[in-house]
């Protein structure tokens, strides 16, 4: 490899990669440029070299594919929270795609070749529809800004306007930062001082109702800045206080405490509602959320008699959908609150047929099964991770006659099918679109035992 650092080529862009950044051929080395679209020239210098490919920066287009437009976002190059904005939407939805075949091709689970992959179901209005926001705090020149890291660095983006994100969430972030200066609130930094890290900000979209997580590594008083800003936000039912003193990436420590209003807020999918504490998991894309669990419930395609296992169910929400049409559902996480969510919530919606655990799905399907009781179905739903390998061995020794993978990263998606293959068969993969302008998809497995 014969190029270096600083150096200036010109560059045809041949595909797009996982990450949404273009790439290409010089002299037989790869090249990858975020920012680049498939099939555009352009000039580009080098940033990185590595063992087999190189990064480049994006200087110059000579030749502008049809598909580029302009971002709707003013600080989308800054920011780096969305990957493939200047891409008409329609061709996002087929990147989408494109990004499963790529996995499948990578990893070669059995059959790939053959897997029948629907078109990615996008979204009407692909905008404002995050409805969770967990954004940094820092101080600067004592005033607290929120927003999110630029890409691949500890250098704060204060964002006061994001285009993806739920509209009431970030007029409530704004003015938590203002309320965080006005009362000289301790605010984190890495070096010394010792305060509120993170923000978390969500909304229901059903019931309309915010939550809000103060992240702190110390012990603060919010008792103005609660009065404050609950009063100017009535639609805010739960304040929150979760300590995490930590050095590490880690959003959140073990310890939550409510300070102020309701243990949970209201929310709805399909046909039914359910409650969600602070540290509890759900979707961020509400709208889309429909969409996804109602593939999952096609998939699985139940007769009525099935027993089912909800892996990874959080509160609960995907094994709802099935709780009224199978004979039982159980669940497990590793999250106690969610637990409690989820007991609580079939409680409340009347449900007698459903059973939830704290715990890991590895070590508590076996033990169902030692007290007698036999899955027909499983639907999971893991973290971007993918399946834990004992729960793979695990689900390839007790099979269940169907199962339904949800899965919100192709490439563990792709890694996990080369094991599940072994015993399952590949009916078909759709993805859905749940969050636009990212080089990310979530996708519906339906599998089938062989």
């Amino acid at each position: 490899m014969n190029l270096q650092v600083n150096q200036r080529i010109p560059l045809k862009i041949k595909r797009m990669g996982i990450n949404g950044e273009g790439i290409g051929f010089y002299q037989k080395t790869l090249v990858f440029v975020p920012g680049a679209l498939k099939g555009e020239e352009i000039y580009c210098q080098v940033t990185s070299v590595k063992r087999n490919f190189v990064e480049a920066r994006l200087l110059k287009i000579n030749k502008e594919s049809k598909f580029r437009v302009k971002p709707s976002c003013d600080i989308y190059q800054a920011c780096g929270g969305c990957q493939i904005m200047h891409l008409r939407y329609d061709k996002q939805l087929d990147f989408k795609q494109d990004l499963l075949q790529q996995a499948l091709k990578k990893f070669k689970p059995a059959g790939y070749e053959d897997y029948l992959i629907h078109p990615t179901i996008g979204m009407d209005q692909p905008s404002h529809y995050r409805a969770k926001l967990q954004f940094q705090t820092r101080s600067f020149k004592g005033q607290v800004k929120a927003g999110l890291y630029a890409e691949n660095s500890h250098r704060l983006i204060g964002i006061t306007d994001c285009y993806v994100q739920d509209k009431e969430t970030q007029k409530v972030i704004n003015r938590i930062a203002d309320l965080l200066t006005k009362h000289r609130i301790p605010i984190y930094n890495e070096r010394k001082e010792q305060g509120i890290r993170t923000v978390m900000v969500r909304r229901a979209r059903q019931s309309g109702q915010v939550q809000v997580i103060f992240v702190t590594s110390c012990q603060v008083n919010l008792t103005k800045l609660i009065e404050e800003v609950t009063k100017q936000f009535p639609a805010i039912v739960t304040v929150a206080l979760n300590w995490n003193r930590q050095k590490s990436s880690d959003i959140y420590g073990e310890k939550t405490e409510i300070l102020w209003g309701k243990q949970a807020i209201e929310e709805a999918v399909l046909d039914y509602e359910f409650s969600l504490s602070p540290r509890a998991f759900y979707q961020l894309n509400p709208q889309q959320t429909e969409v996804l669990y109602g593939e999952a419930v096609k998939a699985l395609d139940i007769t009525g008699n099935e027993d089912l296992i909800d892996a990874y169910c959080g509160v609960g929400t995907i094994g709802f959908a099935f709780a009224k049409k199978v004979k039982s559902v159980r669940g497990m996480d590793i999250i106690p609150e969610a637990i409690e969510d989820a007991k609580a919530n079939a409680k409340r919606m009347g449900l007698t047929n459903t059973h939830y655990e704290a715990g890991k799905a590895e070590d508590i399907i076996p033990q169902w099964y030692r007290d007698g009781y036999r899955a027909d179905a499983l639907v999971v739903d893991p973290p971007r991770t993918g399946l834990d390998e004992k729960l793979l061995k695990t689900i390839l020794e007790y099979k269940p006659a169907k199962m339904v993978y949800v899965s919100c990263n192709v490439s563990t998606l792709a890694r996990d099918l080369v094991e599940l293959t072994k015993v399952y068969k590949v009916e078909y993969i759709q993805s859905v679109d749940m969050f636009p302008h990212t080089a990310r998809t979530e996708a519906v497995v339906k599998l089938s035992r062989k």
